[in-house]
Parts: C-alpha cells; structure tokens; sequence
C-alpha cells in the first residue's frame, strides 16, 4: 500500500516537474527572465559593498528571506540617483507605502517544506542556490534548486539528509 502510495507520488511529482519552467544551468538560457516593476542590479549594488543580508531579511520563523521595503531603498535612494525615472517611481511606492510588487525570480512548489534559515544556519551562501547575483544586472534563474533533483544532488554534496520526510511533510497520511 506505501509503495503504491510512493510510486503514485512520483509519477505525480515526474508530470509536475514537467511543466515547470527549466532551471538548471544548461537550460538557463531558455528560462523566461520575469519583468520587473523596478529594474535592479545586483551587479551594481554588491558592488559597491552591500550585502545580502542587508536587503534581505530572515525574520522568524526562517521559512521566507524578505524583498526590502520601498523605504529601506530610499535610505540611500534620497540622494543617490534620485532624478532617475526608476528612483522616482520607487519614492512612488515609499510615499504611497506600497510594496513593490516585484516578480518571483526562484520557488518551489507549495507542497514542498523549505527553509530559508535552516541553509543560512548551515552555511550555503547565497550564490548556491541563486546563482552569481554579483555578476547579475537582472535576476534571472541559473540554477536547479527549486527541482527535486537539484535538492537531492546539493543534499547529497553536503551530506545532508535525503529522505523523502526532509521536504515533504507526512507522504504516508
């Protein structure tokens, strides 16, 4: 009954995978890089020393990292590049305290458990899953960590647990 149970689950998680966009690095290219409201660069912003974390909070209980507030941006955007188009439209949310309503670049399905804080607390760098964002003017996918085989193979690297229970909460109920 489990075996049935599992094998249905895979065969299920093999259809779904399957309609996912591509992620892994071969097939980056193909993957559609999602418009943003605000452009950004990575690139422009790392390299003047700021760091992710700055930007991207992990409040509890860890699951999620945080996209910086409008206001958090303006700290810096009242004087730095202020009379840019972008700049302007960003003071636009602050003012209106409204959130930017950027377009996810990396997720994994809703029926997956994942937490941000559980590979911050055993040091993956941020590189590891999102790819070299320094190098980056616009955020796109470059790698496979949100399919189950590029979980499994960065798990299997580290030592790190592979069992079905890791990302799927309770497979046999």
């Amino acid at each position: 009954m489990v075996l049935a149970f599992v094998l249905s689950c895979g065969l299920a998680l093999l259809a779904q995978n399957e309609n996912l966009p591509a992620t892994d690095q071969s097939k980056s290219s193909e993957a559609p890089v999602p418009v943003q409201p605000i452009p950004f660069s990575h690139k422009k912003h790392l390299s003047l020393g700021v760091k992710c974390e700055l930007c991207h909070t992990n409040p509890d209980p860890g699951i999620n990292v945080t996209l910086p507030a409008a206001s958090q941006c303006m700290i810096c955007h009242l004087s730095v590049a202020k009379n840019k188009p972008a700049i302007q439209k960003l003071a636009e949310y602050d003012k209106a305290k409204k959130p930017i309503p950027w377009a996810r670049v990396y997720a994994v399905p809703a029926w997956v458990y994942w937490n941000h804080r559980t590979h911050l607390q055993a040091k993956v760098e941020c590189q590891t899953c999102h790819g070299d964002v320094a190098q980056m003017d616009t955020m796109k996918v470059t790698t496979n960590v949100t399919s189950m085989q590029g979980c499994v193979d960065c798990h299997q690297e580290r030592g790190a647990p592979v069992g079905c229970d890791t990302c799927h909460d309770n497979m046999t109920q």
